[in-house]
């Protein structure tokens, strides 16, 4: 008697149910939602352009972003500025959220582009924002706070900051007849440090809806 027989009667007896296995798995794969990849360069340039909510997005921040720093190089303030100085110093305070949603990660979002849309225009210096947060701590103001002229001259004077953007961000949620509509504004001040005096200052909007 072969002793290896008993084995392989074992192993093809365990070998049909593992192929069946295989054979569902791959199937099922097949039906599985499948991931994919867009943006620029990519099969899918415009997968970012629909709205898959009524909450804030990244093609929304750029568009709010974008369109405030269009009114701003064009306001006398800002020709005025970049005639008379060579690329004045400028910080971001936290910009406040007055909506009633929780949108940390979008808050940062907005931020990050409001700083990368400054940097870009060429005209001004920005102060790094960890740089500044690592202020915030070491003076012991709290992260986040509601602008405050008395700290924002302390903090300036420390980095040498002439012209602090500081402002909020707001909305109107509005339900009827199935259809609700979120309009968001972005408000943002230009605030010279040394005499607290606004320089400019300009709301921008956009509007989200969904039919339920």
């Amino acid at each position: 008697m072969n002793p290896t027989r008993p084995r392989t009667r074992a192993g093809r007896s365990l070998a049909a149910p593992l192929a069946a296995a295989s054979i569902a798995v791959l199937l099922s794969l097949g039906c599985a939602p499948q991931a994919m990849r867009g943006g620029e360069g990519t099969e899918n340039p415009d997968l970012d352009r629909p709205a898959l909510s009524v909450k804030l997005d990244r093609e929304d921040i750029n568009f709010l972003v974008a369109d405030y720093l269009k009114h701003l190089e064009t306001s006398r303030f800002w020709t005025g500025v970049i005639e008379q100085k060579e690329r004045p110093l400028v910080a971001i305070w936290p910009i406040t959220n007055e909506t009633t949603q929780h949108i940390d990660d979008q808050m940062a979002t907005l931020l990050s582009s409001i700083e990368t849309a400054l940097v870009n225009t060429g005209d001004v210096r920005v102060v790094d924002r960890g740089r500044q947060e690592a202020l915030v701590q070491e003076i012991g103001m709290q992260q986040g706070a509601a602008f405050d002229p008395g700290s924002a001259q302390r903090m300036g004077k420390q980095l040498g900051v002439e012209y602090f953007f500081t402002g909020k961000i707001s909305s109107v949620d509005e339900k009827l007849s199935g259809m609700r509509r979120i309009q968001y504004s972005l408000f943002l001040q230009v605030i010279q440090i040394e005499s607290g005096i606004i320089e400019f200052q300009n709301e921008v909007t956009r509007s989200k809806a969904v039919k339920k």
